[in-house]
């Protein structure tokens, strides 16, 4: 079924404190971390690019932000990032590759639970023997913007919540970001109390604050631990 956009209600969203946790290893771009004005950054990148031959695989495809709506300074990766690295091996809910969006989770109990879904599907492809994983980095950050509900429970829009696919999901996110959506806020699928929202720019959040860093514990079928770097304390996840 084709969810038509203009069904969806539009609803001011401001969420102070939202969460995000992603994969430790990915470093800052130290492009977007720098202050330089983002309309300079067509100019240092030609610049940099006579010593530094890879500096697009690091950046990635800057064209999928618009200027007037890139961010810059500390901490400016994590939010530009998921938008000039977007691919279709790395699709998600509320995009499929071709251009990014950025998931941020109202609290850290939904990012954490999403999050550890996530994780254990790569875990279970790949076949991964039981055990410690992957670090994790949790950013907080402030989220204001005018996005897409579909939060009302309707069930015209609900095959966009399907937990197991995005077919539904997709093409609606492509029709939203075409008529200049924000972006989408949603019930978690996977945390029943929780709430998220899918971006379809960086400029709707505050630069993240970098919070507490988390290890992850895989049994074989389930992440079923997880584990605060630096204090060692360890949660179970029932």
């Amino acid at each position: 079924m084709v969810i038509d956009p203009g069904s969806l209600p539009v609803t001011h969203v401001v969420w102070s404190g939202a969460r995000r946790i992603i994969r430790s290893l990915y470093p800052p771009i130290d492009l977007f971390d720098d202050i330089a004005d983002p309309e300079d950054w067509p100019l240092l990148i030609a610049a940099e690019q006579k010593t530094n031959p890879r500096l697009m695989e690091t950046i990635g495809n800057i064209d999928l932000v618009p200027v007037g709506r890139r961010v810059a300074g500390p901490g400016a990766s994590y939010v530009m990032a998921p938008f000039t690295h977007a691919s279709p091996d790395r699709a998600g809910r509320f995009h499929d590759g071709h251009f990014g969006a950025l998931y941020i989770a109202r609290t850290f109990e939904t990012a954490l639970i999403e999050t550890m879904h996530h994780h254990a599907a790569f875990m279970a492809r790949s076949q991964e023997a039981p055990g410690w994983t992957s670090q994790f980095r949790e950013l907080v950050l402030d989220l204001d913007g005018w996005l897409h509900d579909l939060r009302g429970g309707d069930l015209a829009w609900a095959e966009a919540l399907n937990p197991v696919s995005y077919t539904a999901s997709h093409p609606l996110a492509e029709r939203l970001r075409a008529q200049a959506s924000e972006g989408v806020v949603y019930p978690s699928t996977r945390y029943a109390q929780g709430e998220c929202a899918a971006l379809f720019y960086p400029d709707r959040v505050t630069i993240p604050i970098q919070g507490r860093h988390f290890d992850y514990h895989w049994d074989g079928e389930r992440v079923d631990l997880y584990r605060v770097a630096g204090t060692g304390e360890v949660y179970r996840i029932d």
